[in-house]
């Protein structure tokens, strides 16, 4: 321990208030500041130089370093200062597990030895501990030894228990479910490939026990308010495969629609595929999707949604079709989908050839778009880039270019120019197209700024 004070403790001992211990991954209960008029003994002082070398060699990542510091830092649960006793084990815990999952030489015996001693090491911390030890198995597909440590942790008891120590053991339970799910799935999985008749009595017995215990557990998790997506598909499928139609469809509309829950666009998403399965009206689809448009405009079901809208009879929901292909558009992630430009393409078309009715809906889009899509969308280094990789996506854009922008936008010009050097008969039909239309790019353009031709 000599060797310990010696080297510099970090801040100065004459400071009126010492810098907070702040150490990777640890709550705020373990900044402990020291304040005016409280004398440090030496073993104190000893053991916060300790921990700021942990913490120097944890953000370094010399994981043998800190092991060996982390040696002599657990005399700590000998101290004297009682909230130093109470929020050890914690720090040693959390600190230690860091090590083993990082050092070169660790293995999952000496983790597993680890994390048992820390569970009777502060009882308080017992299924948070079991959590994180079971969350680690599972990564490590060890499935069985999770499920064993589950069931050991949802029969501890000590004392009265506390608010924070129930939520814990309900996410016990539920993750127990959640592997009897995984368990009752690989029997239906072998119940499919084989017949009936080869299916024995007491595998049917064995899958329906994994069942029921799986369905109490899920069911109790996801009535609290909180995010429980895995929780809940599994439920449904559960529902679903017994034919408990009712239940499922309750149990996905409170998820959704529940103002005790978090926002949750999945939940909507689950929803939306649960009435498409089971058949519903477009009415029922199209409200669904309209919630999660407004959240998540760039999910990948806005084009179901457009494609429903489009098909529509309803003037408004034509129009907002328009508005969600555009939208779409907007992010990044959908800048080369070819299918979202075709989309944009086709409707902009049927609007032009259907003596421009409904110009004004292009219009009011492009307005708010007109400063910076150009330079997003639009650009000659696009245009190469777009040829040379997709020649489709070329061409759709090539047309709403030409529209949008006129027909001396350079993206069009270079992408009409490559096509008909290439005797492609379509860009000559492009080029056509937009000289027809020439007068609706004046109109989409008036009484705006000049867009300009990149």
């Amino acid at each position: 321990m000599d060797g310990l004070v010696e080297e510099p403790a970090l801040g100065e001992e004459g400071d009126s208030l010492a810098p907070s211990i702040h150490l990777p991954l640890l709550p705020r209960c373990f900044y402990h500041p020291v304040t005016v008029g409280r004398k440090k003994t030496e073993f104190q002082k000893t053991k916060e130089a300790c921990l700021n070398y942990i913490q120097d060699a944890l953000l370094q990542n010399q994981w043998q370093r800190a092991a060996e510091f982390m040696i002599s830092y657990l005399e700590i649960l000998e101290s004297s200062t009682v909230s130093k006793r109470k929020t050890a084990p914690e720090a040693i815990w959390r600190i230690g597990t860091e090590i083993l999952l990082h050092h070169s030489k660790s293995n999952i015996e000496e983790l597993n030895y680890f994390t048992e001693r820390m569970k009777n090491l502060g009882v308080k911390n017992y299924l948070k501990v079991c959590l994180e030890h079971i969350f680690y198995l599972l990564c490590n597909g060890l499935i069985d030894e999770a499920y064993q440590n589950l069931t050991l942790a949802e029969g501890w008891r000590y004392g009265e228990q506390t608010a924070a120590q129930n939520d814990e053991l309900k996410l016990i339970q539920a993750y127990k479910g959640l592997l009897d799910y995984y368990n009752w799935s690989k029997k239906r999985k072998a119940m499919l490939e084989l017949d009936e008749e080869n299916f024995t009595d007491s595998s049917e017995q064995e899958m329906h026990n994994f069942f029921r215990q799986a369905a109490v557990n899920l069911k109790e998790i996801i009535k609290i308010p909180g995010v429980w997506d895995p929780f809940v598909v599994c439920y449904v499928d559960l529902l679903e495969f017994y034919g408990d139609y009712d239940e499922a469809r309750e149990v996905l509309t409170e998820y959704a629609y529940n103002s005790k829950f978090p926002p949750n666009p999945n939940a909507h998403v689950y929803l939306y595929h649960f009435l498409k399965r089971q058949g519903e009206s477009k009415k029922s689809l199209v409200s669904v999707l309209k919630i999660l448009h407004k959240t998540v405009p760039s999910h990948e079901l806005m084009l179901e949604f457009y494609t429903m809208l489009t098909k529509s009879k309803k003037r408004k929901k034509r129009r907002l079709g328009l508005e969600v292909i555009f939208e779409v558009l907007d992010f990044a992630g959908w800048k080369e989908n070819v299918k979202a430009w075709s989309c944009l393409a086709e409707q902009i078309k049927q609007i032009l050839e259907n003596s421009n009715k409904h110009l004004d809906w292009v219009k009011e889009e492009w307005n708010s778009r007109k400063d910076w899509w150009p330079a997003f969308h639009f650009s000659h280094y696009l245009a190469k880039r777009n040829w040379q990789e997709n020649e489709k996506l070329a061409y759709e854009k090539a047309l709403l270019a030409g529209i949008l922008l006129g027909k001396d936008c350079k993206y069009y010009k270079y992408v009409l120019h490559q096509g008909c050097k290439a005797k492609k008969k379509r860009f000559q039909t492009l080029k056509k197209f937009v000289k027809k239309h020439s007068s609706a790019y004046l109109r989409i353009s008036a009484c705006s700024d000049s867009s300009t031709h990149l």
